[in-house]
């Protein structure tokens, strides 16, 4: 027969799970305010991020150059002029024919979806072409309108050019003073914050920047890779619009797992309908082996420390960031969800009690002679 409850140790229950709830309504509503604010600080905020990550990509030549004894100005004006220098090239020898084949690129993804969409109706699938007519449908208008906003704003939209240009610019200027001063900000934050967060702060600040880092220059070197080795099969095979798709298959490469498959699939739908099947597949067994390389070679030896997230965390936060933010939010969602994780374990550290030390017994000298009694 089953005891019957007892009301003290319910009514503790009912109450350890309200006092529960409760401190998890708070931190929602804690979480949901401070994205509020950063919604409306994003103005601000999103040069600063801008700033970070290109510092984390050019601090390497500035400590190299300091350590042999350049002054800190001097050896942050050089490496952003050499930035700038670079930046500039790569736009007048990358950006502006990608540009003038954007519209092309767009409408091979388009046909490319019309072949796949004819080939699934037919045999040996021979799906109905109602429901399957109706999605690639919306995909296809989606992907024209896209196009159609895209260029829309890049001809009339002057507001969204000049907030690009101001916002590149205040990011330059955050970079230089980053790589000049960057290493009297622990010191200066550390004495400007009392108790104890003038420990667990800076040591907080400094794990999650070489986890950004890390991360930052890891992705660039492997999405280089990968734009280089997938752009020379796709030359090789002879499919069009190389160039445009190495540089979308650079870019991609800052936005782990859904990045990969979607410059892929781009890839295989412009050989689809450029050159046929044949050159389709080829390019799909390019790809994937280029992809096996990145996962099983380019990344262990780049990055000599993983972000310690599990590829489902991973795709979670790209998804969520996604969803949130669009592109910005997937390109930003694996770094913050990595400095979540070092600030969650860094807190864990400091809540767990330390490992308690066990006492191995005295060995004597000669373990095989007896101690007198």
């Amino acid at each position: 027969m089953a005891g019957t409850l007892n009301p003290t140790k319910t009514r503790q229950a009912l109450r350890t799970s309200a006092r529960v709830s409760l401190e998890v309504l708070l931190v929602l509503l804690m979480t949901a305010v401070s994205l509020w604010i950063l919604g409306r600080m994003w103005s601000v905020i999103w040069p600063l991020v801008v700033a970070l990550l290109l510092t984390t990509l050019t601090w390497p030549p500035v400590r190299f150059l300091r350590r042999h004894g350049w002054a800190p100005a001097l050896a942050a004006a050089t490496v952003t002029v050499a930035f700038l220098l670079i930046a500039a090239g790569i736009i007048v020898l990358i950006v502006v024919p990608v540009s003038s084949q954007s519209g092309e690129l767009a409408t091979g993804v388009v046909e490319g979806i019309q072949h796949l969409r004819e080939w699934a109706s037919g045999p040996p699938l021979n799906i109905g072409d109602d429901q399957v007519t109706s999605a690639l449908d919306t995909a296809v208008a989606r992907i024209q309108n896209s196009v159609n906003d895209i260029v829309t704003y890049a001809v009339t939209g002057v507001s969204t050019v000049v907030n690009g240009i101001v916002t590149t610019v205040l990011a330059l200027f955050l970079m230089f003073f980053f790589l000049k001063d960057g290493p009297r900000f622990l010191p200066w934050l550390t004495g400007q914050l009392p108790g104890r967060f003038a420990t667990d702060v800076p040591a907080v600040t400094a794990r999650s920047w070489d986890t950004l880092g890390a991360f930052v220059r890891s992705q660039a070197f492997v999405g280089l890779l990968d734009a280089v080795f997938i752009g020379l099969g796709l030359w090789i095979v002879g499919v069009p619009l190389v160039l445009p798709l190495a540089v979308l298959t650079f870019v991609s490469a800052f936005v782990p797992i859904v990045g990969a498959l979607f410059a892929g699939f781009v890839a295989v739908l412009i050989a689809l309908v450029s050159n046929g099947w044949t050159d389709a597949l080829i390019v799909l067994a390019i790809i994937i082996a280029v992809q096996q390389l990145e996962g099983n070679v380019f990344q262990p030896m780049i990055q000599s420390r993983g972000l310690g997230l599990h590829a489902a965390v991973v795709l979670l936060a790209v998804t969520l960031g996604g969803s949130l933010a669009g592109i910005v939010g997937s390109l930003l969602a694996v770094p913050v969800a990595a400095i979540l994780a070092v600030v969650w374990n860094y807190v864990k550290d400091q809540l767990s009690d330390p490992d308690p030390v066990v006492e191995e017994p005295p060995v004597p000298d000669d373990p095989g002679v007896a101690e007198p009694a």
